[in-house]
């Protein structure tokens, strides 16, 4: 099978170590969706795929098209309809064997920008009792597969799967190959979890010298089974990495992967320390992790960093105080640069100021001290005995101050 040199598409903007450009490589609808009970449909694909254009990353991965005529269908889908010219790459991952690599070019072909991603283990565990092969033989699939691929697309991606457990040495013997076969990303991942984030790190400058350049983009993929993922990631980033491998809401196998959010607004936040940008719009975030709820219906834990329900919120006295006064006092990023909306919750721990807001709120105007001091008393008799206290439960108590002279509960 073989695409003419007319129907190629246009190489993507190197990005290597040099850049301060991150790109941001997006695999909710490949890897996150292989996280038990989280299958998406083609249409529920379909809409997270709009959302994550519309968020801005660079590249989406949009399936394993060789695992069923399905997922064949819903990559097409997305390479059709969000695969433009002006958007996103549109990617699909194969196996390092020529079936799996055709049925991926064909599942992406309808994509103006696409990538073909491959991938084969190169740890020992993984050669000794999942492959069965030798490293003389993983050097020649890898030949193989990245020359392959290369006949079907210019934008081809090499993985080395459990790079972070494999031998150091041959793990950079095998990226020299795929380099030299034309490969244009190479993806460092840990697969398992295992790596801290400086034995990380130095993996990926080690990398970086040895593969990376101009026309090499070295990648991260990390996973959280020790919960480390973003901190490996930013690890990497720091180590000349230019690509982000994440998903939204830190959805994938086991643990998950990096979550996306957490990676892009580390960057964002701390560009100081990192000294790179991405070209994610980050109003888009909390959009878009409801989207992928929703999808795959896992709900969010309320603290979870960005896009929690909480992550914006503030109940206790001393910190709602401060929000009042200054918001940066206890926020190092704005709820709207995110597209969140913050709150000040009511609660047993919250204090007079606060509580004050909400009242002016309720009234539309700011009430007298003896009013907001009556209400105040009663309020904090209520909090005991609830989680947070309702805004009904606040005209309530705010009515009966302000009509009474008492309040009853």
């Amino acid at each position: 099978m073989s695409i003419p040199e007319s129907d190629r598409p246009r190489q993507s903007p190197t990005s290597g170590a040099g850049s301060d450009r991150v790109r941001v490589f997006d695999t909710t609808l490949r890897d996150g969706e292989q996280a038990p009970g989280c299958s998406m449909t083609r249409d529920e694909k379909l809409r997270v795929a709009r959302q994550l254009a519309a968020l801005g990353v660079d590249i989406i991965e949009a399936g394993f098209p060789a695992a069923s005529p399905g997922e064949v269908d819903a990559v097409q889908a997305i390479a059709a309809e969000i695969g433009q010219a002006d958007g996103p790459v549109v990617c699909g991952l194969a196996r390092a064997n020529e079936s799996d690599i055709a049925t991926c070019a064909r599942a992406i072909a309808p994509a103006a920008r696409r990538r073909i991603h491959t991938f084969i283990a190169t740890s020992d565990v993984h050669l000794e009792h999942k492959l069965r092969m030798t490293r003389a033989q993983v050097l020649e699939a890898t030949h193989r597969a990245v020359t392959f691929a290369r006949t079907l697309s210019d934008d081809v991606e090499f993985s080395a799967e459990d790079a972070s457990r494999s031998d150091p040495g041959f793990l950079c013997d095998v990226f020299a190959v795929a380099v030299g076969c034309g490969a244009t990303t190479i993806n460092v991942p840990d697969t398992v979890g295992y790596a801290t984030p400086g034995e990380y790190a130095a993996l990926i400058a080690r990398v970086v010298a040895t593969v990376g350049g101009p026309s090499v983009t070295i990648s991260t993929h990390c996973h959280n089974d020790l919960g480390m993922a973003v901190a490996n990631t930013l690890a990497g980033v720091k180590a000349g990495a230019r690509q982000v491998e994440c998903t939204i809401n830190g959805l994938g196998e086991r643990a998950g992967n990096a979550s996306l959010e957490e990676v892009v607004m580390a960057l964002h936040t701390r560009r100081e320390v990192y000294g790179v940008s991405t070209g994610v719009v980050t109003r888009e975030l909390t959009r878009s992790s409801h989207a992928v709820a929703q999808a795959t219906g896992v709900d969010m834990p309320c603290n979870k960093a960005i896009v929690g329900a909480n992550a914006f919120a503030h109940e206790a006295g001393i910190h709602q105080d401060g929000v009042l006064k200054h918001r940066a006092t206890y926020e190092i990023m704005t709820a709207d640069t995110v597209g969140a909306n913050g709150a000040l919750v009511l609660g047993k721990h919250s204090g007079r100021n606060a509580f004050r807001r909400h009242m002016a709120d309720v009234l539309g105007h700011t009430p007298d001290d003896t009013i907001v001091q009556r209400a105040f008393e009663r309020f904090k008799v209520l909090a005991d005995t609830r989680k947070t206290v309702t805004l009904p439960e606040l005209e309530q108590l705010v009515r009966e101050a302000t009509t009474e002279g008492t309040v009853h509960v």
